[in-house]
């Protein structure tokens, strides 16, 4: 049985329960089982009449929305390929990706966005419009036999393009279909003995894959998922859906972390005293280094302090964070293991089908790390510390690039490009991206996502560090956002004190405007386009070897 057969059974089976809601809008929509699989049988008699054929594309332009998913299962059971975009991406990025795959239809959630489509490309395959879909009345597909079996490709992701442009990422049925099994055992553990439905909340686009995991394994787990769909509401939305987990990227978190402690600093009096002295027993808990009355002021914040946080910030009911995407910071993990609220980390890449490693919810959980290898996943260190994995998580190969395919996938290893370390018990950490490393003049090899990370830490009007060097004496940095220059330069001080010589940044530039994925120095999952940047500011970059070199 493929994992869509077990989806729509699983579906199917829980009939009138609610498994999909959107809310941040003006009205709220809730879906029961019963009403999703009628939407995905409308959708599929309406591509039927399309006259497509099995393994043909069809671009999915929409945000997230019940309907997007009904267009999906959809556009799958009909046995054709779905190819996903991100609706925020620019129209020329997003016509790149479709010149690439060529897709036979595109199916637009906003006339809007077809229209843009067509304007940057007019030669563009034909669109429609969810609203010409899903009209009352319309009758559902008469033959509902599924047309996939395990080696089809049922999805092309575009990756990032973090240094060239982005390549389509073909996974078929088998690699959804394992990953689900996993996903699906790991959250069972985590939920235990709980009857009922599992809570979810999700806000990130479906389009990437671990996001598009994490909504596939919630329908076949029956669960309910909330859909924000409003980021200015995420706060509000999130304590109102009360989940008992949900997905986050770093960012997020991070920001969750900042405004609770710009919280208590407003209020003041016996809640902060309490706050800080906890926070700093904890963090001296976790070095080894406890002193004599820490265990009183954690005792005294677990009782009046952290269930006041946790209740205003996620709600009473939450078993964990899962987090992915990029490594969260020590810091900011430990900040919610204090609250007594887990955060298990993922790692992964969209040619895993999202996920390699996750953290155990039985434990235990390390602090920096993402945890050991999913059921059926073989990984290991190659050449330069480089992850090399191999399974039935990976990927076929990329769409229409038989060359970048060989480049990555050899002899039965998919090579991940990120450099990684890993301990006794089999825990992963990932230290950077091997083409990311810095080489200076004088032959040190640099991570720079370390430094830059550290440098955040100290830094908290900063939006984005961007460490450079490469092939010069020493690093450089640019930073962005509303820092005042004595701030930066304090920073910096204290992260080169706890690093060797070769890693100090010695210079900085401050860059007002953060770097965003409308300027088209992030990708469209908010990663740095390194070398865009290092283009784009080449002469602040030069102006600072130039202006170090002199003093």
């Amino acid at each position: 049985m493929t994992f869509l057969e077990q989806i729509l059974s699983s579906l199917a089976r829980i009939g009138d329960a609610v498994v999909l809601q959107e809310v941040g809008t003006e009205r709220t929509a809730s879906f029961t089982a019963r009403q999703l699989l009628a939407q995905v049988q409308v959708a599929r008699a309406y591509l039927r009449r399309l006259r497509l054929k099995k393994g043909d594309r069809c671009a999915l332009l929409a945000n997230n929305s019940i309907r997007w998913v009904a267009m999906d299962l959809a556009i799958m059971a009909e046995g054709l390929t779905a190819v996903p975009l991100y609706a925020r991406q620019a129209p020329s990025e997003l016509v790149a990706m479709m010149k690439d795959c060529w897709p036979a239809v595109i199916a637009c959630g906003e006339k809007a966005l077809g229209e843009a489509i067509v304007q940057e490309w007019p030669e563009a395959p034909p669109y429609f419009c969810f609203d010409n879909v899903f009209v009352a009345g319309r009758e559902p597909v008469n033959s509902p036999v599924l047309a996939v079996v395990e080696p089809d490709v049922v999805a092309i992701i575009y990756t990032s393009g973090t240094s060239g442009e982005a390549k389509g990422v073909m996974l078929n049925a088998g690699n959804v279909g394992h990953m689900l099994s996993c996903t699906s055992g790991r959250l069972g553990r985590l939920m235990k003995k709980q009857t009922g439905q599992d809570a979810v909340f999700h806000y990130l686009p479906f389009c990437f894959a671990g996001s598009w995991i994490m909504l596939l394994t919630s329908l076949l787990r029956g669960s309910k998922l909330t859909l924000n769909m409003d980021l200015g509401k995420i706060a509000a939305d999130m304590r109102a859906a009360a989940p008992d987990y949900f997905l986050n990227v770093p960012a997020l978190l991070e920001r969750m972390r900042k405004a609770v402690d710009e919280q208590l600093w407003k209020t003041g009096g016996f809640p902060l005293k309490v706050y800080s002295k906890a926070k700093g027993a904890w963090a001296r808990k976790h070095d080894g280094k406890s002193r004599a009355g820490d265990s009183l002021w954690l005792a005294m914040a677990n009782r009046l302090v952290f269930p006041t946080i946790r209740k205003k910030m996620i709600g009473s009911r939450l078993r964990a964070l899962i987090c992915g995407s990029a490594p969260l910071n020590v810091e900011t993990q430990l900040f919610f293991m204090m609250l007594g609220i887990p955060v298990l980390q993922v790692y992964g890449l969209t040619e895993t089908t999202a996920i390699c490693t996750m953290d155990d919810p039985e434990g235990p959980v390390i602090p920096g790390r993402a945890g050991p290898a999913i059921s059926g996943v073989e990984m290991k260190l190659a050449e330069n510390e480089e992850i090399a994995v191999r399974g039935p998580n990976v990927f076929p190969g990329y769409w229409n690039r038989a060359e970048e395919t060989a480049k990555v996938l050899r002899d039965g290893w998919f090579h991940t490009g990120d450099q990684g370390e890993v301990d006794e018990r089999g825990n992963w950490k990932i230290v950077g991206r091997i083409k990311n490393l810095i080489i200076l003049g004088s032959g040190h090899n640099i991570a720079p996502e370390p430094i830059e990370d550290k440098i955040l830490q100290q830094l908290p009007g900063a939006a984005q560090v961007v460490v450079v060097g490469n092939a010069r004496g020493f690093l450089t940095a640019l930073i962005t956002g509303k820092v005042s220059a004595e701030k930066a330069q304090a920073a910096l001080d204290l992260v080169n004190k706890g690093l060797p010589h070769y890693k100090n940044v010695r210079a900085f530039r401050i860059v007002e405007a953060a770097f965003t994925i409308e300027s088209g120095l992030l990708t469209a999952n908010g990663k740095l386009k390194r070398d865009l940047i290092a283009e784009r500011f080449r002469n602040e970059i030069d102006a600072m070897y130039g202006a170090a070199m002199t003093a």
